[in-house]
């Protein structure tokens, strides 16, 4: 019975990771009829980075030191935080010029991004089954570029968002190299550099500084669609494990799409419901991918984890790559290994 509630609790802590992030394409579209794209980047990390990094405040002291970055780590994250520069930028701009219910589907081409850099730079695998997902995916992407309506032009507000999900696909394998690291260190740096960064890049280009009152909304936006979701989302992988917190996950950016249609009065077109229908079946292959290779985690030779001080053990059966969002997981393995080595992928829920 109290596996069962530690389930239950878990699965809403997934639930609700996948429903903040959902809140930030409709309402940052909201927002950015008074603030600049770049200084709403900026705004939305800062205010991630200073909500996160206050609750590290109450937990670094709990950490081990192996748990924090290191200069062997200074790379990779010098790597993550200009990535993180770019990408929310790119996405602000995408979701200005163009429409929030298409931004928040397209997101889900961060996979594909992820996927084919890992295989291309990191000789990661890919199974037939995410190559079916990437398939679906690129083609609702390719469709949700466009406009419809008597001319089939070209959409620049889904070519920024796609360049946002293409640096976060960047951002993801750079980051793997960090991932056993603490979570609050690295959210907390990501999101004041990163925001920092951002903030520094408005100011260049001359974008007018918002009103406190929209200061203070996109940050709060920020800590809870950036922050919050990532708190919920290490929450729920405690007990859930990565396979199935990535399938609640995955329902983010359908939340975020019908949000759009409710707060910011966007049109459901035969064309849109063309591409969300691809892009359905595209997340399907992409949750079974996860969840098979969770499954064959059942056969071959048993794992030790600790998730946050949290113990816990399963079974890997062969060689393979992990979706997590970036840093969810300390990891202190000790292995009975019966089969070839573990590697671990970070793929990441942005921020």
């Amino acid at each position: 019975m109290k596996n069962k509630n530690k389930s239950m609790v878990a699965t809403f802590h997934a639930l609700l990771a996948a429903v903040f992030y959902s809140l930030n394409t409709p309402l940052s579209k909201v927002l950015l009829n008074d603030v600049p794209p770049t200084y709403m980047a900026a705004f939305l990390y800062l205010g991630a980075g200073g909500g996160v990094g206050l609750m590290y405040l109450f937990h670094w002291k709990n950490e081990d030191k192996d748990e924090r970055l290191g200069k062997s780590d200074l790379p990779y994250a010098f790597g993550m935080i200009t990535l993180d520069i770019l990408a929310p930028i790119f996405l602000m701009v995408g979701i200005n010029i163009g429409s929030a219910s298409n931004a928040s589907l397209l997101g889900n081409f961060e996979i594909v991004a992820t996927a084919v850099i890992a295989l291309l730079f990191f000789k990661e695998a890919v199974s037939s089954r995410l190559w079916i997902a990437i398939g679906f995916i690129t083609l609702s992407s390719i469709i949700l570029s466009f406009e419809g309506g008597t001319s089939f032009e070209f959409s620049y507000g889904s070519l920024f968002v796609l360049m946002a999900t293409i640096c976060w696909g960047l951002e993801n394998n750079c980051t793997r190299s960090i991932s056993d690291k603490s979570t609050y260190q690295i959210v907390t740096l990501k999101g004041v550099l990163s925001g920092s960064g951002s903030f520094v890049v408005a100011s260049t280009l001359g974008e007018k500084l918002p009103e406190l009152r929209f200061i203070i909304y996109a940050s709060l936006l920020g800590f809870v669609a950036y922050g919050l979701s990532i708190f919920m989302y290490v929450r729920a992988q405690r007990n859930l494990g990565a396979a199935k917190t990535s399938a609640y996950y995955a329902f983010a950016p359908f939340i975020g799409a019908f949000l759009s249609f409710v707060l910011n009065g966007e049109h459901l077109t035969l064309i849109y419901m063309v591409a969300l229908s691809f892009m359905v079946v595209g997340t399907v292959f992409v949750v079974l991918d996860t969840m098979v290779k969770h499954h064959a985690h059942l056969h071959v030779h048993s794992v030790e984890h600790t998730h946050g001080g949290v113990a816990h053990t399963h079974v890997i059966m062969h060689s393979h790559g992990h979706n997590h969002i970036v840093g969810a997981e300390k990891h202190e393995h000790r292995h009975k290994d019966y089969g070839p080595s573990e590697e671990h992928m970070t793929a990441h829920a942005n921020p």
